[in-house]
């Protein structure tokens, strides 16, 4: 019921009720409560801070912040988009008043479209080993955020998309047959790395991400659904309003005891990027510079453009 409440004080307002917030684990403490408001001003305090392809609210007096993709037409993660996304997620983990963020698309009918082919072909060395990292530091740092993330995914998100959601605590999904998601690599003849294959393994099981994997298998909402690759599906005008609902929920515990436990679960993930983050970094560089690579990436590229036409 408490839960339930909060939700609907979200959905409502974006307050969450300071006396039901749960302490902060090993933060600094927090300022004491700033004198009352003038009549007329507005009791909750809103930050935004909007960049080229990312668009964030934070709310601090319920906590939860708002990011939202807005880089038509697909919100492909490019270097740019890349390096705004990680800029926005430090930036949320360092404000004290931050416990969760939402994430979301403003596009219809998709969420991301997951890594900008153009930043892998025909580029120099330098440049694959800059977005490569820029790819690296996206995922260390949502996948190992002390903040409860919830992915509300308005459309389809195939490979570095589904990666972003799955990398979410939750993830909810608008029900509709003809959104998607899943790690379509080998469809465009790419491997995807031992990272995106451990998140993937640790959502939907050994088996199913195999065959999913070696397939470049994208899975309808419906089927997305039944894997355990989405862990809801709701109409998507009710979208946001589940995503708050969520949201209220894991806010209603502890901090620290939900920080240390999804340290535990995905901390050995994470090391094992750490320490072998240069060499994965050298892998892909030879990788995509391959000729054969290339000619592949082109390959769907001009497929890409003969769809627009």
């Amino acid at each position: 019921m408490a839960a339930a409440a909060l939700a609907r004080r979200i959905g409502r307002s974006g307050v969450l009720p300071l006396c039901c917030r749960p302490p902060a684990w090993d933060r600094a403490p927090r300022p004491p409560p700033s004198p009352p408001q003038p009549p007329g001003l507005p009791l909750a305090p809103c930050r935004s801070f909007s960049n080229n392809k990312i668009q964030v609210e934070l709310d601090e007096s319920s906590g939860v912040a708002m990011m939202k993709f807005k880089s038509p037409p697909v919100n492909s993660l490019s270097l740019e988009f890349l390096t705004e996304f990680s800029i926005s997620l430090e930036k949320l983990e360092n404000n004290r008043a931050c416990r969760g963020v939402i994430i979301t698309s403003t596009l219809p009918k998709i969420f991301s479209s997951g890594l900008d082919i153009t930043e892998m072909c025909g580029k120099s060395v330098e440049h694959y080993t800059e977005f490569w990292r820029a790819v690296q530091e996206m995922w260390l740092r949502l996948y190992g955020s002390n903040m409860v993330t919830v992915a509300a995914v308005n459309g389809s998100s195939p490979a570095g998309g589904c990666l972003v959601a799955m990398s979410c605590d939750y993830r909810i999904m608008a029900e509709n047959p003809k959104f998607s998601i899943g790690l379509n690599e080998a469809q465009l003849g790419i491997v995807a790395p031992f990272w995106f294959k451990d998140t993937f393994v640790n959502v939907v099981g050994h088996r199913i991400a195999e065959r999913s994997l070696q397939l470049g298998s994208l899975h309808p909402a419906p089927e997305a659904l039944k894997l355990g690759l989405v862990d809801e599906l709701v109409p998507e005008e009710k979208l946001m309003e589940k995503a708050a609902a969520v949201m209220a929920q894991w806010l209603a515990l502890p901090d620290h005891a939900r920080q240390l436990t999804k340290t535990m679960m995905r901390k050995a993930v994470l090391d094992r990027l750490v320490a072998h983050r240069e060499e994965d970094i050298k892998n892909f560089v030879t990788f995509v510079s391959k000729e054969s690579i290339q000619k592949s990436l082109r390959m769907y590229m001009e497929m890409l453009k003969k769809r627009k036409s």
